[in-house]
């Protein structure tokens, strides 16, 4: 049986955090201590070039009382594979997953682990009503946002608001059901993931986020590219 504080909250000690850290060396120090506070699993996959995982190795040394791993990938995995290499690492009931650029806060994270007491799965959303969005996207940014969201609806039949914010979490049993056929290892991951996960009959709540905007984002011209073709590709292929 699956362990429960009062009030519907999850039990911290069955959560792990995944945390896909390519290059991050100059963030990632502002983002361990704002989860240091989490009781969980902390799992950080780097499969960057940089000094990234020798900053969280001694991180971790510094605490001890906190479960950090640190994978290391010696080529690049991508974000979506860079989550599937966290998420087979996790031994926990339930798993969740977040940039590591400091958008969302340890809190709401954990606000997402609280609603699986009740769903399959819990993803933040910045266009819902009741979200907060402390920095901005650019108007050039938000558009492509929009625009990519129609196309999600239109290809997969999806009507989350947002499917990329980088802040998701997940009962283990649903995830163990759909990654053993996830395709997708860029940024398209989250669109095939949801998909899936519907089409398997699971539920999951899209949840108001409070986010703030990092200015280095990331995701270029030649991935937004190559994310529609993939999805392309999935959808039709």
């Amino acid at each position: 049986m699956l362990n429960y504080t009062e009030g519907g909250e999850v039990d911290r000690a069955d959560c792990s955090l995944v945390i896909p850290a390519y290059n991050e060396e100059r963030r990632i120090r502002s983002v361990l201590e704002d989860i240091s506070g989490f009781a969980g699993d902390l799992i950080f996959v780097c499969d960057g070039t940089d000094a990234t995982p020798a900053i969280i190795g001694a991180f971790a040394a510094d605490h001890p009382s906190l479960c950090i791993r640190c994978l290391t990938f010696p080529v690049r995995l991508g974000k979506g594979g860079g989550i599937v290499a966290g998420v087979r690492e996790a031994s926990t009931p339930y798993v969740g997953y977040m940039d590591a650029d400091g958008s969302t806060s340890l809190w709401e994270m954990e606000r997402l682990f609280d609603r699986l007491a009740d769903a399959d799965g819990a993803i933040g959303s910045r266009w819902l009503p009741g979200s907060v969005l402390t920095v901005r996207q650019g108007l050039r940014r938000r558009a492509e946002s929009r625009f990519f969201n129609l196309l999600v609806r239109l290809l997969f039949g999806l009507d989350y608001r947002d499917t990329q914010c980088g802040a998701k979490a997940f009962r283990r049993e649903a995830l163990d059901r759909v990654l053993p056929s996830i395709r997708s290892t860029g940024f398209e991951f989250d669109v095939e993931l949801l998909w899936r996960l519907a089409r398997s009959g699971c539920r999951v709540e899209e949840v108001p986020i409070t986010w703030e905007n990092r200015d280095e984002s990331k995701v270029g011209a030649a991935d937004a590219k190559e994310m529609l073709l993939g999805m392309i590709r999935l959808r039709f292929g």
